[in-house]
C-alpha cells in the first residue's frame, strides 16, 4: 500500500553534513522523495509540529534543538512507507537504536536524534498538511 510520510532531518544533521548520507537511505531503500525544502522555522511552527509535546517537561529543550538551526523538510512516499522510515530511523534514543538504522549508526543522544518521522497515518496527514500544504 502506497503511503505518503513527512521526515524531517533535524538541525543536527545539517550541522554534521549529513544530508546527504540520510536521503540517500531513504532513496536506496526504494522511497521516492515527492518534496524537500530546506528551511529554519521558529517556535510556532515547532509548536505546532510537536503539538502534543507542548507541556511535556522534555519539550522546552527540544523546541530550543529543533529551531537552532536550519532543516530539511521531506514529503516521502512509498509501500508502507510510515513503517518504513521509522524501520530505517531507529529507535528514538540513539545510543539504543539497532545497528544499521540511522539514529543507531548516526547519534548518541535522545534528543539529537538526527531525523524524525511520522508515526501513524493520521500523524503523516497532520504533519504533511503542516510542512507541505500544497501537497
Amino acid at each position: 500500500m502506497s503511503q505518503r510520510t513527512l521526515v524531517l532531518l533535524k538541525p543536527d544533521t545539517v550541522k554534521r553534513g549529513l544530508v546527504g548520507e540520510v536521503l540517500s537511505r531513504f532513496e536506496a531503500k526504494g522511497l521516492t522523495i515527492v518534496a524537500m525544502e530546506h528551511r529554519l522555522i521558529d517556535g510556532s511552527k515547532a509548536d505546532e509540529h510537536y503539538v502534543e509535546h507542548v507541556e511535556r517537561d522534555f519539550y522546552p529543550p527540544l523546541r530550543a534543538f529543533v529551531t537552532s538551526g536550519p532543516l530539511v523538510a521531506l514529503l516521502l512516499e512509498g509501500d508502507e512507507a510510515i513503517e518504513v522510515v521509522r524501520a530505517i530511523n531507529g529507535a528514538t534514543d540513539g545510543r539504543k537504536a539497532a545497528p544499521g538504522t540511522i539514529r543507531g549508526d548516526l547519534s548518541l543522544s535522545n534528543r539529537e536524534n538526527l531525523v524524525h518521522g511520522s508515526d501513524s497515518p493520521e500523524s503523516a496527514e497532520r504533519e504533511i498538511a503542516i510542512w507541505f500544504p500544497q501537497h
